[in-house]
């Protein structure tokens, strides 16, 4: 686990981080070939579950998917969301954290929050509970409209604190969704630990997106998300072939019969 965390953090200014969610252990075979960092993201709540908020997702689901993805991941860091309600202080933090890593055997726990958090980042890592960070737009207290941050000079000013802030409480790494390019330059500059970009330009330490979207399996319609395949036409040409060749009996052949 140190040795993983330590060799994304010597990534820093020398080569690109890449982080993808997974939320079973086909995917996450798949992705552990390519990306230092696997994400159980509380992003399965809208991508599985079709919920309208991160809110819904709870402790047991994030379990119980991370131990799917755990059989998947061999050389990657494999990180968990700890979902809303699961970190509200040090006690209930730490107690979660440690059930997750206890029940997924994952590496690290990702909480959302700049200087609001610090103090139970800090309770983690003190505990030997690794943390990435997660700030600019956060799903999990975002209200109203989803929007990108930094453009005031107020928003600017606390993105800095709370990165700062993060740093300094033992945080890994920092998650920095949203953010207006110019201000996740500033950022990823001013702090030694890397930063991981989702909608944040192309200034971060590394990216990450949400593994569903860049196949095509969701309709996702996000200015930041770039489809790189699409899935769903590819799974509805082979769905449409095993039909046909039932309705016709063209399968099962001898070759796939006992």
């Amino acid at each position: 686990m140190i040795n993983k965390i330590k060799k994304i953090i010597k990534k820093k200014n020398k080569s690109k981080i890449v982080c993808l969610t997974a939320y079973s252990k086909n995917i996450a075979e798949i992705l552990d070939k390519h990306v230092d960092i696997v994400l159980v993201g509380d992003s399965l709540g809208s991508v599985l579950y079709n919920f309208d908020t991160t809110r819904k997702v709870d402790l047991r689901m994030m379990l119980d998917h991370t131990k799917s993805v755990r059989m998947g991941v061999k050389k990657s860091l494999l990180v968990i969301d700890l979902p809303y309600n699961t970190y509200r202080n040090k006690k209930e933090a730490l107690k979660n954290s440690k059930r997750a890593i206890k029940e997924t055997k994952c590496d690290a726990v990702k909480i959302e929050g700049g200087t609001r958090v610090k103090n139970i980042v800090n309770h983690l890592v003190k505990n030997k509970i690794p943390v990435l960070g997660h700030i600019g737009v956060t799903p999990q207290t975002m209200k109203g409209k989803f929007k990108s941050v930094g453009k005031s000079e107020k928003e600017k000013n606390r993105l800095f604190k709370d990165a700062k802030a993060l740093e300094k409480s033992g945080a890994f790494g920092i998650v920095l969704e949203c953010i207006y390019g110019n201000i996740s330059k500033e950022i990823s500059s001013s702090i030694k630990i890397p930063t991981i970009g989702i909608g944040a330009s192309v200034y971060c330490d590394g990216q990450v997106l949400v593994t569903d979207d860049i196949l095509g399996l969701t309709n996702a319609k996000i200015r930041f998300v770039k489809k790189y395949v699409n899935i769903k036409k590819i799974i509805n040409s082979s769905v449409l072939r095993f039909k046909k060749e039932v309705k016709s009996q063209k399968y099962p052949t001898k070759k796939y019969s006992y």
